[in-house]
């Protein structure tokens, strides 16, 4: 549901910048709307693993979460040089430095809300790539779900436009574009 004008988010070149937590389908619509609009897509932990060679899981590990989010920042803001591009963001990036106020600057934010249980399920299916999961027994995962994103919603809710699960599909970009 739109947050915001009636402008379209793709007017001058900008750019539309996925948000939500872990397991919410940033990645998953973020290609399937790239392809469908003919948009660019980056994957921001993708493009952070490409300049480190190695994985996020790995750097969580070896350096940190504050090494991570410098590294995310950069990787960020290094997107400022792209238009019309889709952008799938960590569940992270908004609430560190000043990443969401840059992202409604740079372009449009679209939070990808989920409950949960549905994150629960999605991410349970491949912890291994979810850094933050690593130290977590299975039956402390939805208690540390409800726990971060109650601590990120009011970053999410900054967000320009919101989706729900039941409003996610092949033409969801069409009530903005």
């Amino acid at each position: 549901m739109p947050a915001g004008s009636n402008q379209s988010i793709l007017s001058g070149g900008k750019n539309i910048f996925l948000i939500g937590f872990m397991g919410s389908g940033k990645t998953h619509w973020g290609r399937i709307w790239a392809e469908k609009y003919q948009l660019n897509f980056v994957d921001l932990d993708e493009l952070i693993e490409e300049r480190q060679g190695t994985s996020v899981a790995h750097i969580f590990d070896t350096n940190g979460e504050e090494h991570f989010r410098l590294l995310e920042k950069d990787a960020l803001h290094s997107c400022e040089k792209l238009e019309h591009s889709i952008i799938a963001c960590g569940g992270g990036t908004p609430c560190f430095f000043d990443n969401l106020d840059w992202m409604n600057q740079q372009g449009f934010t679209i939070f990808l809300s989920c409950e949960p249980p549905e994150i629960l399920r999605r991410v349970s299916l491949e912890k291994d790539k979810r850094p933050l999961f690593s130290k977590l027994n299975p039956e402390e995962f939805l208690d540390f779900i409800r726990a971060k994103l109650a601590e990120r919603q009011p970053f999410y809710d900054r967000a320009k436009y919101h989706l729900t699960p039941a409003e996610l599909n092949d033409t969801s970009l069409e009530q903005f574009i």
